[in-house]
């Protein structure tokens, strides 16, 4: 598995530790997803918007739908997270 030079919760300023706290108080701990965009803090707001749209937006599917939907295609993709 590759590694990336992520930004340590110690270290995380303004949007990025924004979201490393949200994260920490919603589950407990930071998603790695989270801490690989934490480099270019304008990718990361990005992605979570998206996130936020898609899984949390208005939609025909229940939240528990798209939870499930993303976890076949993370199993398809040979996703270990």
């Amino acid at each position: 598995m590759a590694w990336v030079r992520t930004v340590p919760e110690s270290d995380a300023t303004g949007i990025v530790k924004e979201e490393y706290e949200a994260g920490i108080k919603r589950a407990g701990w930071v998603y790695n997803i989270v801490k690989l965009f934490s480099i270019k803090p304008e990718s990361l707001e990005a992605f979570i918007n998206q996130y936020k749209v898609i899984m949390l937006g208005p939609s025909k599917l229940t939240r528990a739908q798209r939870g499930m939907i993303a976890t076949v295609v993370s199993r398809i993709n040979f996703c270990r997270y």
